[in-house]
């Protein structure tokens, strides 16, 4: 797993369920928010994915003991924080292993964690992170590329957080940070993602008092004890979006795991486009409607409940097959447009200037040599290498990897041409 490339014989026919597995970002803040108390957790639905790999790593660094029960499940046990650094070289190679502070923090007081690392689609800086600790009375410093923050008094104090922009990093971190604190915890303008929601509903499951799930405002109740639980982990939206632009763009493939809920604007842009769906009595996602038939519309990539950039490149491949042109407005990160040239190499008619993107409907992809930039844009191009005739090679699959689990596996079973080879370039 992880290096190397993928091999696509394009135009085959695919048919059958591509099944939708847990989602990585929702699994990997409550795997991380185990180590605010001691005790044994069970994990269900979790992806096999590099960064929960990754990840994992982290947490053994820091003294959890786990173990995997099966491809989905983990036990994980905290006898307590053995070490308070999360280093450099674990951290640099998933922006998550940020979350470790809040959690830290809650549970002994301080933490020393590098500054991260991760995709590279433009900068998300931590600030809001350390504003809204310093809040809660902790000491920051920042020094030889490391974060350390101290409790002051030994004792986080709840208070009043107002976060300049919805960050999810930042909400999560706060509220882990928040739950054990002293006194009430307000924090205006959070993220409002689902993930973020599973975090809270895992919280509360271990005895943590959050109000205001899945609004702008959380109210938090710091209380002295939590208690380990079993919980089970949200479908990825993510990869039911990838999934659900597969099965428009080609007829025969059924998406399973679908939370409809977590995917409303995406749904409502689809049908904009011209595509009809229906859910059957199996909880499978049907698409009835024909790719011929699809009409070019504007997204304007917003935090949730608005268009999800992590979708952006996704329906970007569906676009270049839709009569007319569309256009891409991405407002959340500066460099998502990375994948345009390698589109572009594969026939498609794109054109970008700053964060907005116009594409061109085309009869069909052609074969091509291409590079994933990102994890999203990786699955953009798998895609697109599907419905063309010939043989493409999508290059730094790792990407992929990092958020799609056994991808090209599971599009073996439905009949897709892809095998994994070695780096051409």
């Amino acid at each position: 797993m992880g290096v190397g490339a993928f091999k696509i014989i394009g135009n085959k026919k695919l048919e059958g369920i591509l099944e939708v597995e847990g989602s990585k970002n929702a699994s990997l803040p409550i795997f991380i928010a185990t180590l605010i108390e001691k005790g044994t957790y069970i994990l269900k639905n979790i992806p096999d994915l590099m960064d929960i790999r990754t990840l994992i790593k982290l947490l053994e660094s820091l003294g959890l003991e786990i173990e995997k029960l099966d491809k989905n499940s983990y036990k994980i046990i905290n006898n307590g924080i053995t070490n308070i650094e999360a280093s450099y070289e674990l951290v640099k190679k998933m922006r998550a292993s940020f979350l470790v502070m809040g959690p830290m923090l809650a549970h002994c007081g301080e933490a020393k964690v590098s500054l991260p690392g991760g995709c590279a689609i433009g900068a998300r800086p931590v600030d809001l992170h350390l504003k809204g600790f310093e809040n809660l009375g902790v000491e920051i410093k920042i020094e030889h590329g490391y974060v350390y923050g101290k409790v002051k008094d030994n004792e986080l104090k709840g208070n009043k957080i107002v976060l300049d922009f919805p960050s999810v990093g930042a909400t999560e971190n706060i509220i882990m940070a928040a739950v054990k604190s002293k006194g009430t915890t307000i924090i205006e303008n959070v993220a409002r993602e689902p993930e973020i929601d599973d975090l809270c509903n895992f919280l509360n499951k271990m005895g943590a008092k959050i109000e205001g799930i899945g609004e702008g405002r959380l109210i938090i109740e710091g209380v002295e004890k939590l208690y380990p639980c079993e919980y089970e982990i949200i479908p990825d939206r993510i990869v039911a979006g990838t999934f659900i632009i597969a099965a428009i763009m080609f007829e025969g493939i059924k998406v399973k795991g679908v939370c409809v809920e977590h995917l409303e604007s995406f749904l409502m842009k689809l049908k904009e486009m011209g595509v009809t769906y229906e859910i059957d009595k199996d909880g499978l996602f049907v698409v009835t409607s024909k790719l011929e038939d699809l009409k070019g519309v504007k997204v304007k990539t917003m935090p949730y409940p608005g268009f999800p950039t992590d979708l952006q490149s996704p329906i970007m491949t569906l676009m270049c097959l839709a009569k007319g042109s569309s256009e891409i407005k991405e407002t959340i990160f500066e460099n998502r447009f990375m994948h345009v040239p390698e589109l572009n190499r594969m026939g498609a008619e794109i054109t970008t200037e700053k964060n907005i993107a116009v594409i061109k409907g085309i009869k069909n992809f052609s074969s091509a040599q291409v590079m994933s930039s990102d994890l999203r844009a990786g699955a953009a191009l798998v895609l697109a290498a599907l419905k063309c005739e010939g043989e493409s090679i999508v290059n730094r699959i790792y990407h992929i990897d990092r958020g799609y689990e056994d991808l090209d596996k599971k599009l073996r079973n439905i009949g897709a041409d892809i095998e994994r080879v070695k780096e051409e370039i």
